[in-house]
């Protein structure tokens, strides 16, 4: 099973504190808009994403045909392929992406501590 390019979502409290922090550690600013409240911060092959008030606790993010760069790869796991094969080793899901679809599409998963992990395909 290939989950795609890995990124961890922080719920941050106060958006520009952590992009001046996250900055000091070598990150610069990827993606997002900092006037809708949330960056993408990148340093090599990690990503962290600075997210201010749209969700409580953070979040292990996978993104199934893309590489590290939001780039798309010419083959991948589908969405609805990892969340049958969890389904099918009997991992409960928070969400399901609907399997009669194709393209775009997310599921939610907990972790045993309860972090959630989002599965989230935008190819």
């Amino acid at each position: 099973m290939h989950l795609g390019a890995f990124s961890i979502s922080l719920a941050v409290k106060d958006l520009q504190a952590s992009k001046d922090f996250y900055e000091k550690l070598g990150f610069t600013v990827y993606a997002g808009q900092q006037e809708k409240n949330y960056l993408i911060m990148k340093n090599g092959n990690a990503l962290v994403g600075l997210f201010q008030g749209m969700f409580e606790q953070n979040i292990l993010t996978f993104n199934p045909g893309w590489d590290e760069n939001a780039s798309p790869l010419d083959t991948f796991d589908d969405v609805r392929v990892i969340q049958k094969d969890l389904k099918n080793k009997g991992v409960t899901l928070a969400t399901e992406a609907d399997e009669t679809t194709s393209g775009p599409a997310s599921f939610v998963v907990m972790d045993p501590d309860g972090n959630p992990i989002l599965i989230d395909q935008h190819v």
